[in-house]
């Protein structure tokens, strides 16, 4: 039987990978920099990531926390004052060794001699050192605390497999870095951020995450505890989609961030850091994108509604663009998740069924279809990109702006129920070794690695049990989910004695 065809060549099925870059490419959200591993986000990519930056940022100011820049820039020695941080992002740094060029001779250019830095620069992949450096000439007394800074920057991490928005070596996000008075302020932040970030992937992203704590190997290096949001997209692997780690007074001492206590005594403070970045918008993608293209949710598109005005004949299309103008207007006066919503007119002189196919390959979550035989009945042609592509539905005119916010939110729920439900069918129980590595074992070679999922299984602790499991599978703990209740079992592996389950997946 043959496979209907699909706007994304390969599909889901055929070559996850292949397909995910296709999608991108299709729905015009980023393109390959000339610098290797780098990339261009596009205006609808960019669109994207403005409207998460914003609702994010929103959700962070109204919890008191304030935006602020930092250098992009990190002297080495800043860096190399947490033993454990450096060992974890040495193999990642970008490193400043001059500071001019001079002419090579041959017509080319190089770095001059004379210019070579007194000490070398880090281009920042990660700012807690940085940061340390000011919250210790700001903190003088508990008067001046808690500091409750985020900002919104990029960073640079090199990396040797870049995959476009889940990982280039230059990538956009947010860090947020705070500093407390005690352990349990810093703690208690330390969880709000990360039910901020549950919230904004649930509500916003329709993203159904497991929320836990990462096991001693896979924290955020220098971290006395790193807390993750984990999701599941198509091919069942996990993506950590967002972080917030409880540094302990580690950092503080490295940046020798002291006070005066309320005793008069002199301590170190109490920080945390936390972040999520543009790996969000590839996670979305995976998660609810088809074989046509790009899916999104309602919250986060750059348009919610785009309305094609079809005018075939010359002598018809003042009336259908006034009517697709008017249209707009009263779509942009009613709202949906409590805002206004987003329309756009694409009057582009080319033809329907190419201009409708390329806001499907966009995601955009509802397309009107509006010609001189709707004028005259008094109706739009509906389509939702979470339907077939070919289905429409032919609704009054004002009936469907009435209608129009409940069907952007029934489309949001949609998105969410469907993603939960295939995480669900994916999660699995597992008590045997044999199972175990059965059910990460891709069952024939020239089958695509779309197998596995989230294996709920026990383990002793141990990192040697990590090790060795990643080793033979590439499969690693993800989290040790916060609602798992106490249950005896046996570690998967070497059969010891456990407490609870942790979640085990393939991963990006």
């Amino acid at each position: 039987m043959s496979q209907p065809q699909t706007a994304i060549t390969p599909r889901r099925d055929e070559d996850f990978p292949e397909w995910y870059q296709q999608v991108v490419r299709a729905a015009d959200l980023a393109e390959n920099s000339d610098v290797r591993g780098c990339m261009v986000i596009k205006p609808w990519g960019y669109g994207l990531w403005e409207n998460m930056q914003r609702i994010f940022d929103g959700m962070l100011k109204e919890t008191g926390h304030r935006n602020a820049y930092f250098p992009l820039f990190i002297p080495l020695s800043y860096l190399a004052k947490e033993a454990a941080h450096v060992e974890g992002f040495a193999k990642e740094c970008a490193v400043v060794t001059h500071h001019r060029l001079e002419a090579d001779g041959r017509g080319g250019l190089r770095p001059a001699p004379a210019a070579e830095l007194t000490e070398p620069l880090i281009v920042r992949p990660t700012s807690e050192t940085i940061i340390g450096a000011s919250y210790a000439k700001w903190v003088q007394s508990y008067r001046d605390l808690p500091i409750l800074i985020n900002q919104w920057c990029n960073v640079v991490r090199w990396e040797m497999r870049p995959r476009l928005f889940l990982r280039t070596a230059e990538f956009l996000w947010q860090e947020g870095h705070t500093a407390h008075e005690s352990a349990e302020q810093a703690l208690q932040e330390t969880d709000l951020i990360l039910g901020l970030y549950e919230k904004f992937a649930r509500d916003y992203l329709a993203l159904p995450v497991i929320t836990g704590e990462k096991s001693e190997a896979e924290r955020f290096p220098g971290a006395v505890k790193t807390l993750c949001i984990e999701a599941m997209v198509q091919d069942r692997k996990a993506i950590q989609a967002g972080t917030s780690h409880f540094l302990g007074q580690n950092f503080a001492k490295a940046s020798e961030i002291k006070f005066q206590s309320r005793e008069g005594k002199e301590e170190y403070a109490w920080t945390t850091s936390w972040g999520v970045s543009t790996r969000l918008i590839g996670t979305v993608l995976m998660a609810h994108s088809d074989d046509d293209g790009l899916i999104l949710p309602p919250r986060i598109a750059p348009a919610q509604i785009v309305i094609l005005p079809i005018a075939p004949k010359p002598e018809t299309r003042d009336a259908v663009f006034a009517a697709a103008d008017k249209l707009a207007a009263e779509l942009r006066a009613q709202t949906a998740f409590g805002e206004k919503i987003s329309v756009e007119v694409d009057k582009r002189d080319i033809g329907g069924g190419t201009k409708s196919w390329e806001w499907i390959k966009k995601g955009v979550p509802i397309r009107i279809e509006l010609g001189p035989r709707d004028l005259e009945k008094g109706t739009v042609a509906v389509a939702r990109r979470d339907r077939g592509p070919k289905e429409k539905e032919f609704v009054p005119n004002a009936e469907f702006v009435a209608k129009a916010g409940a069907v952007l939110e029934e489309f949001q729920a949609g998105l969410l129920a469907r993603a939960a439900a295939y995480r669900d069918q994916h999660t699995v129980k597992i008590d045997t070794k044999e199972e175990f590595y059965a059910f990460f074992t891709p069952k024939s070679s020239d089958k695509p690695e779309i197998h596995g999922g989230f294996a709920l299984a026990h383990w002793n602790g141990s990192s040697a049990v990590e090790e060795k499991i990643k080793e033979d599978l590439k499969v690693t703990i993800r989290c040790i989910p916060f609602n798992a209740p106490e249950e005896d079992g046996k570690c998967i592996l070497t059969g010891e004695p456990s407490k609870r389950r942790v979640v085990w997946a393939k991963s990006y």
